[in-house]
């Protein structure tokens, strides 16, 4: 268990290793050690004891985000038609806001699969309420989203 570490990809025995996570932090505490985890694939933070993780192969990783671009792929390819022509009537500008810079980068690639008119930006949390009234007039967005963890 001494080779998990900030960044290692790990999966949850206690969840019959259901979802992938990314070491963000190790906690020393009183009852053992912990780990402070975020889902790769899905949007999920979570906290477990070293003791209940599972490092995960980097194929098994691999094989598994192909996966679900695959599903994302096809969920795609099935809308584009609904999508084109909803994209034709309104036309309008995303101002996507997102405190986490993976996930701000895999939006901004899907915005660009379908065509939509989409500028996102990796803005921590915190720093959000400062400059959302700057980028809204900097951009003119028709859509803000802001994507909080």
């Amino acid at each position: 268990m001494n080779d998990i570490k900030k960044g290692t990809i790990v999966s949850r025995k206690s969840y019959q290793d259901d979802i992938l996570f990314r070491v963000e932090d190790i906690i020393s505490t009183n009852q053992g050690k912990y780990a402070t985890l975020k889902g790769i694939s899905i949007r999920i933070k979570a906290n477990a004891p070293i003791e209940d993780l599972n490092i995960v192969d980097k194929k098994i990783v691999q094989k598994e985000l192909d996966k679900l671009n695959e599903k994302v792929e096809i969920k795609i390819s099935e809308k584009r038609k609904a999508i084109n022509n909803y994209i034709n009537i309104f036309c309008g500008k995303i101002l996507h806001l997102d405190g986490d810079r993976r996930y701000a980068e895999k939006s901004a690639r899907y915005y660009r699969k379908v065509g939509l008119n989409a500028v996102v930006k990796s803005i921590p949390e915190n720093k959000q309420p400062m400059v959302i009234g700057n980028l809204i007039r900097k951009y003119k967005p028709d859509i803000v989203v802001i994507t909080r963890t």
